[in-house]
């Protein structure tokens, strides 16, 4: 009778000890292994004790909380979450951000895609810093695509009194352009402009395109419109950015009659090809109402949509 109930008492042991244990070795298997292999003869609490039965005999006497404790004075590493840390883990979101100034997480990509609107009316508060700006355009030259990865796009930023400059050259170009009796109202739209606090000036460098007709004879005639098809994606993507961060823009382009006093000024290469300037500053004034046009049958057209 008595080694029938010392074989059920060790029974109960063990059961309580695979109890205690299995879930964590359970919540290991199925999750991906760490890189430094993990072994279980250095770190686990069993490598403080020769036998099972030692094992047994201390939970007996520490009890459940004991072998708690025991675990924890393992220095077992703890590469793995728990199963209630699995759990409880809140669900990352991640949302549109450029900056961390004024775009909070609050505002997803097409947020910011629906309230890109042109504001004509600007002035010279800026909701981010130059470097802030800088770093928007940097980002968009790296990670707006090109064909065939050219990366012909160049983007030259004026800020402050070089972006007033800028404007200036416009106006002194188109003075002997325009008639004198539409010279003032003229005056009045390029000092609008030179109000703003900066504009970005967008290039596309024909060399890379060259160089890809030439690499691929075949798709040579496309070159050319594949590299405005990227130079207005970078358009697209800093005026989105800009206005994300609080900025008004409009989108200008009195290329080419302006190129050659940028060129010379600003030491841009002649070659370069100017396709547009984007002029962004702080909201003096409200877009004008936005009219849209019948989507479904007339611009877009589904085929083979699962319901």
């Amino acid at each position: 009778m008595a080694v029938a109930t010392k074989s059920l008492l060790l029974g109960l042991l063990a059961g309580v000890f695979l109890a205690l244990l299995a879930p964590r070795f359970v919540l290991q298997a199925q999750l991906p292994a760490p890189k430094e292999g993990l072994e279980l003869g250095t770190n686990s609490p069993l490598s403080h004790f020769d036998t099972m039965a030692q094992v047994l005999r201390t939970i007996a006497r520490r009890g459940a909380c004991g072998y708690k404790s025991l675990w924890a004075a393992s220095n077992l590493p703890s590469r793995y979450p728990t199963a209630s840390a699995i759990t409880s883990a809140p669900r990352s979101h991640t949302n549109f951000s450029t900056t961390s100034a004024n775009m909070s997480g609050q505002k997803t990509f097409f947020d910011a895609v629906k309230e890109r609107r042109t504001y004509y009316q600007l002035n010279k508060e800026a909701p981010i810093s130059d470097k802030q700006i800088t770093d928007i355009a940097e980002k968009a030259l790296l990670h707006v695509p090109s064909s065939f990865n050219s990366q012909s796009t160049r983007l030259v930023v004026l800020l402050n009194k070089d972006h007033e400059t800028f404007w200036e050259f416009v106006l002194e170009v188109l003075k002997p352009l325009t008639p004198e009796d539409q010279f003032s109202k003229t005056e009045q739209k390029i000092n609008g402009f030179k109000g703003a606090y900066g504009s970005i000036l967008f290039y596309e460098d024909p060399e890379p395109v060259e160089n890809l007709r030439k690499a691929f004879p075949l798709y040579a005639h496309h070159f050319g419109d594949w590299s405005e098809h990227t130079n207005a994606m970078h358009q697209y993507a800093l005026w989105v950015a800009l206005e994300a961060e609080g900025f008004g823009a409009n989108l200008q382009h009195y290329n080419p009659i302006i190129d050659q006093k940028a060129a010379d000024h600003w030491n841009i290469p002649l070659g370069w090809k100017l396709r547009s300037q984007l002029v962004f500053g702080g909201r003096a004034g409200e877009p004008g109402e936005k009219q849209f046009q019948e989507t479904h049958g007339k611009r877009l057209f589904v085929h083979g949509a699962k319901e």
